[in-house]
């Protein structure tokens, strides 16, 4: 049995069976990684008891000796479930929202009850099947691959890292620093949160039907930033309204902004006018930092 690539869910299968190996190789499972966690910080990073004369508390000690859970997206026909399967250091769960794959990997892959869902995982409600962390992984559809990140950062404070294969150009655009064209609202938004790494490219070759791009595997790792010092749904709207226009001058795009801001403080025209003239509205999107974007927010809280 194999399974047909359905260009409606953008599936392109990994065959290559060396970078399937490295893109799992590359999943680890350290730094403070523990299963009955919910939330930052970690164990490693919080103070309390020590408990087992090792210098680690209860938890540490707990949480050492268990597998870290993990979520494949989008297993396929299980190029990657094969080697994350060999691994004891993990407790795998895959979702899969093609029906065929599905079948495919129940008929080819031992033990896949209780592991593998059929539901779209951008739709799962991920805190009910994860009590505490647990990290992503997969060769992501791209045609969702966007969304899929807008959902790790809706769950940020319990997915410490998330290892995956997308689009090379989204994977530049997510790892690139100010000062670039691809720099944008995924870069600030993730950048916030992850600590990202470009990991290699993957050529066309790779996969069947092959892409027309070249694809990426790329790595976020969960920083030690618990709060971004301003409001964070006012930051996301900045942010996303910043690079609306991203052609355009600071100002332009983030005046109704500025102007809800006026009414509240009940500025004049003449004091509006004076506060877009201060010199971050005379700068573009790409040019700011995600500090920058927080004390922007900040100016218009």
């Amino acid at each position: 049995m194999e399974v047909r690539a359905k260009k409606a869910l953008g599936q392109h299968f990994l065959t290559d069976q060396k970078v399937a190996r490295a893109i799992v190789d590359a999943l680890e499972t350290g730094a403070g990684i523990c299963p009955q966690t919910s939330g930052h910080p970690r164990p490693d990073k919080r103070e309390g008891p020590i408990e087992d004369g090792r210098g680690r508390s209860e938890a540490e000690a707990v949480c050492e000796h268990m597998p870290v859970p993990v979520l494949e997206v989008g297993p396929g026909m299980g190029v990657l479930t094969q080697y994350l399967l060999e691994r004891e250091d993990i407790d795998l769960k895959l979702v899969e929202i093609d029906s065929e794959s599905v079948e495919y990997l129940l008929t080819h892959f031992q033990g896949m009850q209780g592991r593998l869902m059929e539901a779209d995982f951008l739709t799962l409600p991920l805190e009910r099947i994860f009590p505490g962390d647990f990290c992503v992984i997969g060769n992501f559809p791209y045609n969702i691959s966007s969304q899929i990140f807008f959902k790790v950062l809706d769950h940020k404070d319990n997915i410490p890292q998330v290892v995956g294969m997308v689009q090379k150009e989204v994977a530049e655009r997510i790892a690139e620093k100010p000062g670039s064209k691809t720099y944008g609202i995924l870069s600030v938004l993730l950048q916030a949160w992850y600590d990202i790494e470009y990991l290699f490219t993957v050529g066309s070759g790779c996969f069947a039907p092959p892409p027309k791009v070249e694809s990426a595997v790329i790595r976020l790792r969960r920083n030690a930033r618990t709060d971004l010092g301003c409001d964070e749904k006012l930051f996301k709207t900045v942010v996303k309204t910043a690079f609306g226009q991203r052609r355009k001058m600071m100002r332009n795009p983030l005046k109704p902004l500025a102007a809800a801001k006026a009414a509240r403080e009940g500025w004049s025209a003449e004091e509006l006018s004076a506060f877009l003239s201060q010199p971050v509205f005379s700068q573009r999107p790409e040019q700011l930092s995600v500090e920058d974007f927080v004390a922007l927010t900040n100016l218009l809280a």
